[in-house]
C-alpha cells in the first residue's frame, strides 16, 4: 500500500507539500496542488487513520451504546446519529447492551480502549460502574433518551409528560375509563416519567389505578403478552390498556388475538415511541411519537461540541448544561376507537 512517501516521489514535491494539500492548507500553487492529488489518485493512496490520530490525539468516531438494537425506536435513533456524526466527519461504532448493565458495560469499556473522541449513550436499567468511572474522568459523553441520576451529564430527551395527558383525555373522550398500563423495568428513568403521567392524567379525569391495572414490564414483547393475559382474567377487566413501550404494545395485541378479542371493539390499545410497523397492525395502533431523528442529531451536536470545545456551545433545557428537552406528540389512530382525528 502506498505511503505519503510514495506520493511525494510521484509528484516530485516534498512530504511536507503533500500534508498541506491533504490538509486543504492554502499557500500551495494550484498546478502543485493538482500532481499532488493526480498521485494520490494514481497511487489510491490513503492516510493512515492510525497515525492520524496519534499526531492529533483524536480518532474522529463516536461511541453509541443503546439498550436495545431490536427495539425499533433505538434502530431509528442509531441511524440518526450514524448519519449526524457522518455530516460532522466522524464515524460511529455501536454496542448492544441487550438491557443489560453488565454488557452495557463491557461496550463502554471497549470503546474507551479504542480510544474513541466521546461517548453516547442510552443506559439499561440500573447502576453502571463504567459510566459512573467515564464521567468522573471527564470523558466527553451525552446521554439520549434515557439517563442515570444523578450524574451531570448532558441529556438529550423528549417529554412525554404532555403526550401522556393527551392520550388519557382521548380515552376518555372515547368513553374509557376503566385504562391499565404496562410499566417497563423498575428502574428505568424514561417508564417511570410515563408511568408518573399517566397517574396524574387519570387523577385529573377522576379515574382510579387500581394495582391490578398495572402490568410490570420489561419493554419486551413477551412482558406484554404475560400483563395482557392477566388483565383479561380479572372479573372486571380493563376497557383500554397503554403499553408504556412499543414491543410491549405489539404482545398485547398477540395475546388479545390468541383470547379472541378484538382491538378496539372489545379494548382500546395504545402505546409509547410510534414505530412504522404501528401504520401496517390492523388496526394501525395509536401511539405517542418521539422526535428520533432530531434527538439524535442534537446528541451528535452536543457531543461533538464537548469533543472539539470542551463544553457545549448549544442551548440548554433543563438540567445539566448542554441538556436539551423536546416534545412528543400523540398520534391517534383506530385501535382506541374513532373520533375526528381518526376519522381524517
Amino acid at each position: 500500500m502506498a505511503g505519503i512517501k510514495d506520493v511525494a516521489a510521484h509528484a516530485g514535491v516534498s512530504v511536507a507539500t503533500v500534508s498541506r494539500v491533504l490538509n486543504g492548507h492554502s499557500g500551495v500553487r494550484e498546478d502543485t496542488r493538482a500532481r499532488v492529488l493526480a498521485a494520490v489518485s494514481a497511487l489510491r493512496y490513503r492516510p493512515n487513520a492510525l497515525a492520524r490520530s496519534l499526531r492529533t490525539d483524536q480518532t474522529r468516531t463516536l461511541g453509541l451504546v443503546i439498550s436495545d438494537v431490536l427495539n425499533p425506536f433505538f434502530t431509528e435513533l442509531a441511524r440518526a446519529v450514524e448519519d449526524a456524526a457522518r455530516s460532522r466527519g466522524y464515524s460511529v461504532i455501536i454496542g448492544n447492551a441487550d438491557e443489560q448493565v453488565a454488557l452495557q458495560d463491557h461496550h463502554v469499556r471497549t470503546l474507551l480502549d479504542r480510544r474513541i473522541d466521546g461517548l453516547l449513550v442510552s443506559p439499561a436499567e440500573g447502576d453502571s460502574v463504567a459510566l459512573r468511572e467515564a464521567a468522573v474522568s471527564g470523558i466527553p459523553m451525552v446521554f439520549v433518551d434515557r439517563w442515570i441520576e444523578g450524574l451531570d451529564v448532558p441529556l438529550i430527551r423528549a417529554d412525554g409528560r404532555g403526550a401522556v395527558r393527551e392520550l388519557v383525555a382521548h380515552l376518555y373522550a372515547l368513553g374509557h375509563r376503566r385504562i391499565a398500563i404496562i410499566t417497563g423495568p423498575v428502574a428505568s428513568t424514561t417508564s417511570n416519567e410515563r408511568v408518573r403521567a399517566f397517574r396524574s392524567a387519570l387523577c385529573e379525569f377522576g379515574l382510579p389505578l387500581p394495582e391490578h391495572y398495572i402490568g410490570q414490564g420489561d419493554f419486551q414483547t413477551a412482558s406484554g403478552r404475560q400483563a395482557a393475559e392477566a388483565f383479561f382474567t380479572l372479573p372486571e377487566p380493563p376497557e383500554a390498556v397503554f403499553a408504556t413501550d412499543n414491543l410491549m404494545a405489539l404482545g398485547v395485541m398477540d395475546q388479545l388475538r390468541t383470547l379472541g378479542l378484538r382491538v378496539p371493539e372489545d379494548v382500546a390499545l395504545a402505546a409509547f415511541d410510534d414505530i412504522p410497523w404501528f401504520l401496517h397492525t390492523d388496526p394501525p395502533i395509536t401511539a405517542i411519537a418521539q422526535p428520533t431523528q432530531e434527538l439524535g442529531h442534537r446528541a451528535v451536536a452536543a457531543l461533538t461540541d464537548l469533543v472539539e470545545w470542551g463544553s457545549p456551545r448549544t442551548p440548554s433545557g433543563e438540567g445539566c448544561a448542554g441538556s436539551v428537552t423536546l416534545s412528543a406528540h400523540l398520534i391517534a389512530r383506530r385501535s382506541c376507537g374513532e373520533d375526528e382525528r381518526t376519522r381524517r
